[in-house]
């Protein structure tokens, strides 16, 4: 496994760490940027179609069995994918084959997504803080020291609160609908929970429930996609087998009624994006339902440098444009 160089972190991130501060250049030295692994594909490059190689294992890290998917030599730069909601690592099985020739991936199963195991004993905490301090756990566990974060709805929010926990290990940002910015908010998909938020009732809650049906999931694959036959059916199937698995309804419908903790920590978040300057690539499906452009966009406040890539597609952007964000993804880390 490649150990990047890692930069002490500057107060704000890391007081404990008794750091003096850090510039951008310290913070990436060591990176995809710095450790000569290319340049940029020319304009009309296409993806090499790599043999999958892909390997699927356990390990043990806060009292859970994380499941997980990794492809690519050990010893290659890292990047490591965060799924949203209601998918799993699943999501990146057609990613990892495309970036497995000059990278190492590492795509965990969030608890109570995919084949991630949690003891009973565990009595485990369906909340984002839990879900962050897990994923935290797993890099140590496989000893991640230097990773891109590519970060994907739900796994934003575990992305950031990671990147808060380890500044010095992020090489880089790739965020695929990915939001930290309330502009990114889109009010018809938001303001069902801002009301139960302001005042919490049952029936409020059983109306999240539809969106754990396979309905529900289905319609979210659809939206905003031009050719919905282009989606493979076993995508939201499997999204909706695991939704409905015992008791697992009422743990998502808990998690999220959570995101409002997520949402007030976005001046954190872009507190941090502003002092590290991360070089960041934010590849967004535009007509995702849930998250606007404009939260692609307003990474430019706080990195000025950031590239944006708005796609013709939805939130579940790799299921329609895989080659598009391949694509996006190597000229951004080999450049």
């Amino acid at each position: 496994m490649i150990h990047f160089s890692c930069s002490p972190a500057p107060p704000m991130v890391a007081a404990n760490r008794g750091s003096s501060g850090a510039s951008r250049r310290a913070v990436l030295a060591g990176g995809v940027t710095a450790v000569g692994l290319g340049t940029a594909l020319p304009p009309r490059a296409s993806v090499p179609q790599a043999a999958s190689g892909t390997r699927h294992k356990w390990v043990r890290a806060d009292g859970l069995d994380v499941f997980y998917r990794e492809a690519g030599p050990a010893d290659a730069p890292t990047l490591l994918l965060l799924h949203g909601f209601a998918n799993s690592s699943f999501y990146f099985r057609h990613l990892m084959p495309r970036l497995a020739d000059r990278f190492r991936l590492i795509a965990p199963d969030l608890p109570s997504f995919g084949f991630t195991q949690i003891p009973a004993e565990r009595n485990y905490v369906y909340d984002f803080e839990s879900l962050s301090r897990t994923i935290a756990a797993f890099v140590d566990a496989i000893e991640l020291k230097r990773y891109v974060l590519y970060v994907f709805d739900y796994g934003a929010p575990v992305g950031w609160d990671l990147a808060l926990t380890y500044p010095d290990r992020v090489a880089g940002i790739v965020s695929q609908n990915g939001n930290a910015y309330v502009e990114g908010l889109r009010p018809e998909a938001w303001d069902p929970l801002l009301t139960y938020w302001a005042s919490p009732s049952v029936d409020k809650r059983e109306a999240i429930r539809a969106r754990m049906s396979l309905d529900g999931v289905k319609a979210a694959y659809f939206h905003g996609v031009a050719d919905p036959s282009t989606i493979e059916p076993e995508s939201f199937t499997l999204d909706a087998a695991i939704l409905a698995r015992p008791g697992n309804a009422d743990l998502q419908i808990d998690l999220k009624l959570d995101y409002k903790r997520n949402i007030e920590r976005y001046p954190l978040y872009q507190a941090f994006f502003r002092q590290l300057q991360p070089k960041l690539l934010a590849v967004w499906g535009k007509n995702d339902p849930f998250f606007a452009p404009a939260g692609a966009e307003a990474f430019r406040r706080d990195i000025p440098d950031a590239h944006i890539a708005l796609l013709d597609t939805g939130h579940f952007a790799l299921e329609t444009q895989i080659d598009a964000v391949a694509l996006e993804m190597r000229r951004f880390l080999l450049d």
